[in-house]
Order: C-alpha cells, then structure tokens, then sequence
C-alpha cells in the first residue's frame, strides 16, 4: 500500500510540475507575441 501510495505522489508532484511549467513557457510565449505586436502597431 505504501509502495503505491508513493507511486501515485510521484507521479502528481510529476504532472503538477509539468503543467506548471507548461503554463508559464505559455505565459511567456503569449508576452512575447504581445510585445512584437505591439512595436508594430506603433510603427
């Protein structure tokens, strides 16, 4: 039971952390679309 217990907190702090870090990649690439938008438009 605790080997599986300890099976399944791995692999949810694992999925946590990888969408986590998916989120802010996609954070990120959604600003730096904006920005080079935004140059344009004053342009």
């Amino acid at each position: 039971m605790t080997i599986n217990r300890n099976a399944v907190i791995a692999i949810l702090a694992v999925a946590v952390a990888a969408l986590g870090y998916l989120y802010y990649q996609s954070r990120q690439n959604v600003i730096e679309i904006k920005l080079p938008s935004v140059k344009i438009e004053k342009q």
